[in-house]
């Protein structure tokens, strides 16, 4: 048996050793936690922090969301707007010389690396506003904290979101003339192959390749009208408007305005915090007006290749198989271009639910504006890719209406030809109807369309030069010019 003594000695022993070990682990990870505090300095505090304030991780989990996700979007754009900024805060003297060309030195890294992918928002920092100034005040200290001077991070926001909108939707418009520049050449390339027109689901009058290609053509030309007045509505500058209210600081809105090369800016600066969610919702109201035409045509894609109308086929690797039925060739491509586009359509109706019954002013829920829009431009330039590469290669069948089953489309030729020869228009009507019924109804296949648009006289020519007309009205060569000075700078 242990000796009691003994056995008190040394769990005496074994219990200050532990109490020793405990002591060292404390002071290591304190000298840990210090170096890492250290390495982070200055401290990360939110652009609307105060000091002893501290707001519930969940609550701020919740408030920030998928911002930081979405906010790498918007880097380029941020930087850009500090460019402009900063250079304005030095003409009104509330930075000297030297701290804008320091402050443009490192911005100048920043766009650096966000043109390579190697910009991030770090853990703690919220946005993207945050990063960047948080780089700054990193680099420069002092000042890198003045840049915010003059400024709301809700005019902030505000001008990434018309730079970064103005921005994309003139890649959609580049998208929508390559596709527009692919169905004028099919147009051409099959004018004189000839397609059963349709109403009701009906068979109705002679169409041709030329008119349905050349048809959806035309109708690009109006998705980029509205393009347009989403695209005037982003190219407003609403930077100087601080909260929503303005500055007591002397800012030179005309001079942001110019160095961003925006088309002029919104006077008003409580209309300019108003027009977050207006130019979202303008530039998803285009968008799901292209995807319409899309949506409209694949589905004409997804008719016409199937064997009861048979006027198209999509080369093999264009379609896809069937796990059990061997001959099946399905249009995916089509089907999928349908939904996605059809899905588009309702992004409008999201924007006005989360801007119902806001009164004026900056409110918390416009952040959600940018889940809804940003994906938008990446799904519908997805799907414009996607529609010029099959359009590019559909192979279009000649020589349909020669079969006997299109006879009916050519009534109206024949009423046409009786009303040439004196009979009234009425009269000419009936006898066809008549004709039709009795079975000695002949079809004259003979066609002479040759009015402005039909089938003899397509006016691609025309319809050419007016989507040039309302392409040159984006000068987005002023935009890419003022924005090559800002960075030179």
């Amino acid at each position: 048996m242990q000796n009691p003594l003994r056995f008190l000695i040394q769990s005496g022993f074994l219990l200050w050793i532990t109490v020793l070990n405990c002591a060292v682990a404390q002071k290591q990870t304190g000298q840990s936690n210090q170096t890492k505090s250290t390495s982070n300095s200055p401290q990360i505090l939110k652009l609307w922090q105060k000091e002893n304030t501290v707001t519930s991780e969940k609550i701020e989990r919740f408030t920030v969301g998928r911002d930081r996700e979405m906010d790498l979007h918007l880097a380029e754009y941020d930087v850009l707007g500090n460019l402009a900024h900063a250079t304005m805060l030095e003409t009104i003297g509330l930075l000297t010389k030297d701290e804008l060309t320091a402050l443009r030195a490192e911005l100048k890294v920043i766009h650096a690396q966000v043109e390579k992918n190697e910009f991030v928002i770090e853990d703690g920092v919220e946005d993207v506003h945050s990063q960047v100034e948080l780089m700054l005040t990193r680099k420069l200290g002092d000042t890198g904290k003045k840049i915010h001077s003059g400024r709301s991070r809700n005019d902030q926001v505000l001008v990434d979101m018309k730079l970064y909108t103005r921005a994309r939707l003139f890649q959609v418009v580049q998208a929508t003339e390559k596709l527009f520049d692919v169905l004028i050449k099919q147009s051409e390339a099959h004018k004189n192959d000839l397609l059963p027109g349709y109403t009701h689901l009906q068979i109705a009058m002679p169409s041709s390749f030329g008119l349905w290609f050349g048809a959806y053509a035309e109708g690009l030309i109006d998705d980029i009208i509205q393009l347009n007045s989403a695209y005037r509505l982003a190219n407003r500058n609403p930077l100087g408007s601080g909260a929503g209210y303005g500055s007591s600081f002397p800012l030179n809105r005309k001079m942001t305005t110019e160095l961003l090369g925006f088309e002029g800016m919104h006077y008003n600066v409580v209309y300019a915090q108003m027009s977050r969610g207006r130019t979202e919702q303008a530039a998803l109201t285009a968008i799901s007006s292209l995807a319409a035409t899309v949506s409209r045509m694949a589905m004409d894609v997804c008719l016409y290749n199937s064997q009861n109308f048979s006027f198209i086929v999509l080369p093999d690797d264009l379609t896809t198989g069937s796990s059990i039925m061997p001959h099946k060739k399905n249009p995916d491509v089509a089907e999928l271009l349908r939904a996605k586009t059809n899905r588009m359509k309702a992004l409008p109706m999201e924007v006005t639910m989360v801007l119902s019954n806001l009164p004026s002013g900056y409110h918390r829920d416009m952040q959600l504006l940018k889940e809804i829009l940003m994906p938008a431009f990446d799904e519908i330039l997805d799907c414009l890719d996607i529609a010029t590469f099959m359009l590019e290669n559909i192979k279009v069948k000649q020589n349909l209406l020669d079969d006997p089953k299109y006879d009916l489309l050519f009534s109206v030729e024949r009423v046409n030809e009786l009303v040439i020869n004196g009979v009234p228009f009425r009269d000419a009507y009936r006898q066809v109807g008549t004709e039709i019924g009795d079975g000695s109804y002949k079809a004259p296949r003979e066609l002479k369309h040759t009015h402005e648009g039909s089938i003899g006289n397509l006016q691609n020519k025309e319809i050419q030069e007016r989507m040039k007309k309302e392409l040159c009205a984006f000068e987005y060569e002023k935009v890419e010019k003022a924005l090559a000075e800002l960075l030179k700078k």
